[in-house]
């Protein structure tokens, strides 16, 4: 059973599959794992370090994949008409392992079916219990919340904590967090510890006990359909037209009063929703800051651009893309372990070879492609 390990060809990812501590219990569960010469350099994994944890060294992509069983990614392979055809590659029947965001890239499923490999999508790992130590979504978030406070500190002119001195005293900043997922908790415990008074927002009733456990304070429009406001996956769900009245009514008047506002707001296969508009960006204080979390996904500010820090009406607008990547080292780590989790439910040790239940759950809500077919249902395949 051969796995492999290609470098990660797209603009803005530094990240990689797999670490070397998880080449070696891959070793140890009987594989021979190749990885391509320099795949790690990014995320701080050298070649020798990979090769001390019992992996060979491909002189290039088409060398670590050729004849793998499975093929570890971050992000899914390119196809053809992009800069470089990686799925061309892939033999029919290969295990592939990535991030497809197959909901919104429907060009990649498509891709992943024709070139005849059982992909599975990670980010389509199913929130349960059992699944836990799988979801990359959470892995990936829980560091883009952290870094996205550190950001906004980096663009901020003024200090986050409270602090009395001779010269006067320093008002503590004040944090908004929109969105009280993974990301969002995570920012505003980091927030919190770098001193600022804090407070979140989000549509499922379950955020608020969570948002004051970390001391901040929880800003929503409580109302019958707040109460009702989360599918059964714990994802936050589209609110009515009349609702989002209420409730950007109340965020515009919070916003105003706000040093730095850090939006996580996503739902999966849709545009980002947007939560700030151009009004609300102008109602605050010079020299504020709001960091955009979603901006890839079309941003939850009307006025925050991919890619770019930008300065509105006095205010910085940071949109970075592919934020866990600006963390690498341990996006990585995390994002291998996902992985390696995962293989373990695929993988039998004693024959050291792979065998999959194709009955269940975890597989079936993650495999996406298999057999030249897409297999998701919500994909509008025939079910895994």
């Amino acid at each position: 059973m051969k796995i492999a390990i290609p470098k990660e060809r797209r603009p803005n990812e530094a990240r990689v599959a797999a670490s070397p501590d998880t080449v070696k219990a891959l070793v140890g569960l009987g594989a021979s794992v190749a990885v391509e010469k320099g795949a790690g350099l990014s995320a701080a994994c050298t070649d020798d370090a990979y090769k001390k944890a019992g992996a060979s060294i491909a002189k290039d992509a088409k060398t670590a994949v050729g004849s793998a069983d499975v093929v570890l990614k971050v992000q899914r392979p390119m196809a053809e008409g992009e800069s470089t055809d990686e799925f061309a590659q892939l033999g029919k029947g290969t295990v592939l392992l990535a991030l497809f965001d197959p909901l919104r890239d429907k060009a990649g499923v498509e891709a992943a079916a024709k070139a005849g490999v059982t992909a599975f999508a990670m980010e389509m790992i199913p929130r349960i219990t059992r699944a836990q130590a799988m979801d990359v979504l959470s892995s990936q978030a829980n560091l883009a919340g952290y870094k996205s406070v550190l950001d906004a500190a980096a663009e901020f002119g003024r200090a986050f904590p409270m602090m009395m001195t001779a010269a006067g005293t320093v008002a503590p900043a004040r944090v908004l967090v929109m969105g009280a997922g993974v990301a969002g908790l995570q920012a505003i415990a980091t927030a919190r510890r770098l001193g600022a008074v804090v407070s979140a927002t989000d549509v499922r009733p379950a955020a608020k006990e969570q948002v004051e456990s970390l001391g901040a304070s929880f800003v929503a429009v409580e109302d019958e359909e707040f109460k009702q406001a989360e599918t059964a996956g714990g994802y936050a769900k589209e609110m009515s037209d009349e609702y989002k009245k209420k409730q950007a009514a109340l965020i515009a008047e919070t916003i105003a009063k706000q040093d730095i506002v850090i939006t996580t707001a996503l739902i999966p296969g849709r545009p980002a929703p947007k939560l700030i508009d151009e009004a609300m960006v102008k109602s605050m204080k010079p020299g504020s800051v709001i960091v955009d979390l979603a901006v890839e996904n079309g941003g939850n500010c009307a006025l925050s651009q991919a890619g770019k820090v930008v300065t509105k009406h006095g205010v910085k607008i940071v949109g970075h893309n592919n934020v866990p990547s600006r963390l690498a080292v341990d996006a990585s780590a995390l994002y291998a372990k996902n992985l390696l989790n995962f293989l373990k439910l695929i993988i039998d040790p004693e024959a050291k070879a792979l065998k999959i239940d194709w009955e269940d759950e975890i597989i079936k809500g993650t495999c996406i492609t298999r057999d030249g077919k897409v297999v998701h249902a919500q994909l509008g395949g025939e079910g895994g």
